[in-house]
């Protein structure tokens, strides 16, 4: 090994692309594909292997490997449930190269229901003994309300019967459905349920009814905040520091909330310290020099809304409302690494269709 590979390492081991992951992987596709081919010692020399180059691409990408068919091994990347990891995990696959003897999927694809089986611990769990139920609500009527009961549930073994439902649920019905349209699941036994059970492989078509109710309903939905009223909230928190909120309160009326169900939350803490809690003159716009940047990606004519912004204790906190969540997640993950040197900047997306997360912003 020369000089300069000694210091650095050697350029074929830095992961800083998709490019060179790909590069990575289809230098060691024939070695890798022998070890899922025959699964023996799959965790040392397949998962052990990739796991830390997926670590150095991006942290919150995790794998999932078996044989697809006879000649054929599938790759499955997943981000585990977090919802601002799914465009990372779609973009490494979309930017995946023609490798012999591989597939590569994006999120655990849906199963046929008649060959699910989860075991879990000292429970099974499969379409006898799961069933479920939808809950309404009059005042949230796009709210997917989803109640699954499990015939072998023990209340003491609550914990492992949850995981072993959602894990199945999220096989049964597809990583990214189950995600993006189950706003609510609770785990019950069959004597807690309060309506009739239904069986749990009649809950794929029910979700692909509520979610083609759901698109026409808000099909071209748009909206300009160009002539919105905002209002300034002041108030003391229980230590004794101050708390501003500016908020969009028309857009807080707004009928078409569920419209715009992904919640973007930017967290930016700075040093309060000198100022009771708020930001000095440069800090300050510093904070307004971000959220104007996000602002300049995220329009609200194109599903956007920044619904407002809430200051206190050496945190900012910026809220937008989006109809789609990949774009924020990509936006934020950029700006995060862009401004590491200057700003203590973290962000989250969830799901709230009707803004409930916002209502300590209305007036009482």
């Amino acid at each position: 090994m020369g000089l300069i590979e000694k210091i650095f390492g050697k350029k074929k081991d830095k992961i800083q692309s998709y490019e060179d992951f790909w590069n990575w992987f289809s230098a060691n596709h024939k070695t890798f594909y022998k070890v899922v081919k025959t699964g023996k010692n799959i965790e040392v020399d397949f998962f052990n292997k990739l796991s830390p180059k997926l670590e150095k691409l991006k942290d919150g990408i995790f794998c999932l490997t078996g044989m697809y068919d006879n000649n054929t091994a599938e790759l499955i990347f997943t981000p585990d449930g977090v919802l601002k990891n799914i465009v990372f995990v779609e973009e490494l696959v979309s930017s995946a190269p023609k490798i012999p003897n591989w597939r590569f999927t994006a999120l655990k694809p849906a199963l046929d229901i008649k060959n699910l089986v989860v075991k879990m611990g000292d429970y099974t769990f499969d379409r006898n003994n799961l069933s479920f139920y939808a809950i309404e609500h009059n005042n949230y009527p796009d709210v997917i309300d989803i109640v699954v009961a499990y015939s072998h549930y023990k209340e003491n073994d609550k914990s492992t019967i949850i995981s072993g439902t959602y894990i199945f649920l999220d096989n049964y019905l597809g990583e990214l459905n189950f995600i993006t349209t189950v706003d609510n699941l609770t785990v019950i036994s069959k004597d807690q349920a309060e309506k009739e059970l239904i069986p749990i492989e009649k809950l794929k078509d029910y979700l692909i009814w509520r979610q083609k109710e759901f698109l026409e309903k808000y099909n071209g939905v748009r909206y300009n905040t160009e002539n919105d009223s905002y209002s300034i909230i002041e108030t003391t928190l229980s230590n004794g520091l101050p708390l501003v909120a500016i908020i969009n309160s028309t857009l807080l009326d707004w009928d078409s909330k569920a419209s715009h169900p992904w919640i973007l939350q930017v967290e930016i803490k700075f040093d309060g310290s000198k100022n009771n809690g708020m930001p000095d003159n440069n800090t300050y716009e510093q904070l307004n020099n971000l959220e104007n940047e996000i602002m300049a990606e995220l329009k609200d004519f194109e599903g956007y809304l920044n619904v407002g912004r809430q200051t206190t204790n050496g945190e900012r906190i910026v809220y937008f409302a989006c109809k789609d969540f990949r774009k924020p997640s990509k936006l934020l993950y950029n700006l995060t690494r862009k401004h590491s040197d200057k700003l203590d900047l973290s962000y989250d997306l969830y799901k709230d269709k009707y803004w409930q997360s916002f209502e300590k912003f209305k007036p009482n």
